[in-house]
């Protein structure tokens, strides 16, 4: 039985405990039987808040029973990637120098899903401070990709994919500043939401590069990720970055299947150019299905992505240096080499190349647009092949790791720059049982669209019936 309710989407999981037909106290014992089983085998947390858990799932129970008005997301148990403030608890980012730190203020994601009746399973491994696109973590351990072990998870939302994939949760809140969500959806199978720019509140959780950082979910289901997104998304006085735009319903917009008539571009060059075949015969499968369902599949020719994605990568590591300069200055040998190395890259960078970065992006978001002709959103792979081995990505093992490194996140950065929504949606496996997903970029604030596109594929593929085993 227990293995049943853990393998519920989190949207049939919160209809059942507000229907009575499941307690909040079954669903979350569940859970917590599931990473017993499931924690040595991932490393996704690093605190297991069992008992707190416990508590609020039958708080919520008794006020089931006495008619309470319970909210959207009562009862279901979730995890946070650490880095999402709760005020008097620790939150270490994934790093050593905030081992212990505690935070005074709890981020509006954290409430927002609390006001919803969520419970808070605990906190989730990640990269250190965010900046790794590959699970490593030398502080806490490497988190482990549930469909095998040997493999990574992606990062930096590490902890978060493994936690949802291995069904030890129902849902984990992400970041995305490159890929960071998407790219651990596409290695783990599962649905990762980047929104727009300015679409959810980053109140109160941790910075990385405050130019391309944006918060989003990582789920097992479309229908999932669109009830976690309604709750997250919308203006915020905390984050004034935060859009007052209104905020679709996208669990509706998830069910409605209704896709027929759509236009999905598909950009050949450069997110092509390096695909290996199992995921280009593959992803031309998935084209196919929404062709059949009355979708309209066209070819675009992007403008130089290479351009954009250095563009990118100099605002990233600007920014990244800059919130980190006193602390590489001051304690240094509290990082990783990895991240060490990576943060100071960005401290020979010039104020100049940085301005002009800032100042080519509406140029560029300008040009990408242009050159979706009309198409409704863009199709695209995630990244060039399944999920590599740890140990050929250990920098600290593997003389190549660099060169593979450099690859993971080549597909998903660029659109961190050019400020877009963008999801992955699990395609289906290859050879050797390893997930493969695709992305659909849309335009500013269209993240609605891509979940009816995004629904009506997986209405036809349900990737999310297979478990690891």
């Amino acid at each position: 039985m227990s293995a049943d309710i853990v393998n519920l989407g989190l949207v049939a999981a919160a209809e059942a405990v507000a229907r009575g037909k499941l307690s909040s106290q079954a669903l979350t014992e569940a859970c917590l039987a599931r990473i017993a089983e499931w924690q040595p085998k991932t490393n996704a947390f690093l605190k297991v808040e069992a008992d707190r858990a416990l508590k609020a799932a039958k708080a919520v129970d008794r006020a089931r029973k006495r008619g309470a008005k319970l909210g959207p997301l009562a009862g279901v148990p979730l995890a946070h990637k650490d880095m999402y403030y709760r005020a008097g608890q620790e939150s270490s980012c994934g790093s050593a120098i905030r081992r212990h730190w505690k935070a005074t203020e709890t981020s509006t994601a954290l409430t927002r899903l609390d006001a919803a009746g969520a419970l808070d399973l605990g906190r989730l491994n990640m990269a250190e401070f965010a900046f790794g696109p590959t699970g490593h973590n030398y502080h806490y351990g490497h988190a482990r990709n549930p469909w095998n072990g040997e493999r990574i998870t992606g990062g930096s939302s590490s902890g978060s994919a493994a936690a949802v994939a291995a069904r030890m949760v129902f849902g984990a809140l992400g970041s995305d500043t490159g890929g960071s969500i998407r790219q651990p959806a596409h290695y783990c199978g599962l649905v990762g939401m980047k929104p727009s720019w300015g679409r959810v509140s980053r109140a109160a959780c941790m910075p990385l590069s405050y130019s391309l950082d944006t918060v989003g979910p990582l789920t097992r289901r479309v229908e999932d990720s669109a009830l976690l997104m309604r709750i997250l998304a919308g203006a915020d006085p905390r984050d004034l970055t935060a859009s007052a735009l209104p905020v679709e319903d996208y669990l509706k917009a998830a069910r409605s299947g209704a896709v027929r008539g759509l236009k999905l571009a598909v950009p050949r060059r450069f997110f092509w150019d390096k695909l290996n075949k199992p995921s280009a015969e593959l992803l031309e499968q998935t084209l196919k299905v929404f062709a059949r369902l009355g979708v309209k599949i066209v070819e675009m020719t992007p403008p130089d992505m290479e351009a954009v994605t250095a563009a990118a990568n100099v605002i990233i590591s600007g920014e990244a240096s800059a919130l980190h300069a006193n602390w590489l200055r001051t304690r240094p040998s509290l990082y990783s080499d990895q991240a060490r190395a990576r943060l100071e890259n960005g401290l020979a960078l010039s104020a100049i190349d940085y301005i002009d970065a800032q100042r080519w992006r509406s140029e560029a978001i300008a040009s990408f647009l242009t050159a979706m002709n009309g198409a409704d959103a863009v199709f695209a792979p995630v990244a060039d092949r399944p999920a590599p081995t740890i140990a050929e990505t250990d920098v600290a093992g593997s003389p190549e790791a660099g060169k593979v490194i450099a690859t993971l996140t080549r597909l998903t950065r660029p659109i961190n720059y050019l400020a877009l929504p963008a999801m992955t949606v699990p395609a289906g496996f290859v050879r050797g049982g390893m997930p493969v997903g695709f992305q659909l970029i849309g335009r500013p604030f269209a993240e609605a669209l891509l979940y009816r596109l995004g629904g009506a594929f997986e209405a036809k593929v349900p990737v999310y019936e297979t478990l690891p085993r």
